[in-house]
């Protein structure tokens, strides 16, 4: 990993927007076009984008992108492995890694993408921090990012008008800001862990057959032994 405060600040744009959120927008925007300018360049549209907001009008793109009939959501658990059991055995080994370091992550999930970019900063084992890179957020971001094309996110604005007889705000009519902010991610993701992701080299629509923690990490024994009644 190259510099964990760049995940600490990408993290900080998938948090409910507070008052200082264009403060560390800004701060993220400046730190990629040091480390990674590329990244940089991808970001700037959310950026200018996000900072030209009203507080309420920050509220509200988020809400309607990850909250009200969201376009996409920011539990990994749920992303990448829907409503299979494995979901259920995710989400409980994520607790416990969250725990193990002792962070809170409530009142979101402990697999939310904030609470596991924030994991991956700070986690002991190397094994684990290349394997949920590789195998859980880099697919997961590539998920996501694809609800924000253009043909799904039409529709799904269609279903919201339909049901909510609502009018839709240009920029969720449009497009959304919010898929430069996954797409910059994924890109310092994909920089990073390179060897990682070709030594996982996950298959994206086999991951929910498949265990995440691997046979020697005491933890697969929790996601082995779980069962749902």
């Amino acid at each position: 990993m190259k510099n964990i405060n760049t995940y600490l600040q990408l993290a900080e744009l998938f948090r409910y927007p507070e008052s200082d959120s264009p403060v560390k927008a800004l701060a993220c925007q400046e730190l990629l076009e040091s480390e990674y300018p590329e990244a940089a360049a991808i970001l700037e549209p959310f950026t200018k984008h996000f900072i030209s907001l009203a507080e309420d009008k920050r509220e509200e793109l988020f809400t309607k992108t990850f909250d009200v009939q969201p376009i996409c959501y920011l539990d990994l658990g749920y992303v990448i492995f829907g409503e299979d059991y494995k979901r259920g055995s995710f989400l409980l080994n994520m607790q416990n890694e969250q725990k193990r370091i002792g962070r809170d992550c409530s009142p979101e999930l402990p697999d939310h993408l904030y609470h596991v970019l924030n994991l991956l900063t700070i986690h002991p084992d190397k094994e684990f921090v290349d394997e949920l890179a590789a195998k859980i957020l880099v697919p997961g971001t590539k998920i996501m990012i694809k609800e924000f094309d253009s043909a799904k996110l039409e529709l799904k604005m269609k279903v919201i008008k339909k049901l909510h007889n609502a009018i839709i705000d240009e920029d969720l009519n449009s497009g959304n800001v919010y898929k430069y902010a996954f797409q910059a991610l994924l890109y310092v993701l994909e920089q990073d862990f390179k060897e990682a992701i070709a030594l996982y080299n996950p298959q994206e629509e086999n991951l929910v057959n498949e265990a995440f923690f691997s046979k020697n990490n005491s933890v697969n024994q929790l996601v082995n032994n779980y069962k749902i009644d």
